[in-house]
């Protein structure tokens, strides 16, 4: 089914963009990366304390699916930043910059499972694939994304 979709859109080959503006994509991606990772964590974090008022180290790893070991390395990167403190034995707390970047990422979440739903992927796929793309897009394709969901409304 994908190879018959690629082929009755196969595009005929294309110039390659200037020099910059691919080095500008292709480094917009590997900084989407880099902070995608973050945005997970904090989003988690923010979840399970509405959920159960604590984070713990050992619960963030179950639920991300890593080892403890990076879950600490994650959850010192977000100190760094200044995005989330600890205390001894009670777990991980967003700062006020860590609550602002959480409610950000789930509202962005919300709005690409929301568009891919509108388009006909099922909701487990939606919430699924979201993960990846919620991370990659800019401000204008999410603005384009909530448009088309405005419209498709009844």
């Amino acid at each position: 089914m994908i190879a018959e979709a690629r082929a009755s859109h196969a595009a005929p080959p294309r110039e390659l963009p200037a020099e910059t503006t691919q080095a500008r994509r292709f480094g917009k991606t590997r900084t989407a990366q880099s902070t995608a990772l973050m945005e997970d964590y904090v989003e988690l974090i923010a979840d399970l304390l509405a959920a159960q008022s604590e984070a713990r180290p050992t619960d963030v790893a179950r639920r991300l699916g890593v080892s403890h070991a990076t879950a600490i390395k994650a959850i010192a990167r977000l100190k760094r930043e200044g995005l989330a403190t600890s205390k001894p034995y009670r777990g991980v707390f967003l700062t006020e910059s860590g609550h602002e970047l959480a409610g950000r990422v789930r509202a962005r979440h919300r709005l690409v499972v929301d568009l891919l739903v509108a388009v006909g992927v099922p909701r487990e796929a939606a919430e699924s694939d979201a993960e990846g793309i919620e991370h990659h897009v800019c401000e204008a394709t999410l603005a384009a994304f909530s448009r088309f969901i405005l419209k498709s409304k009844p």
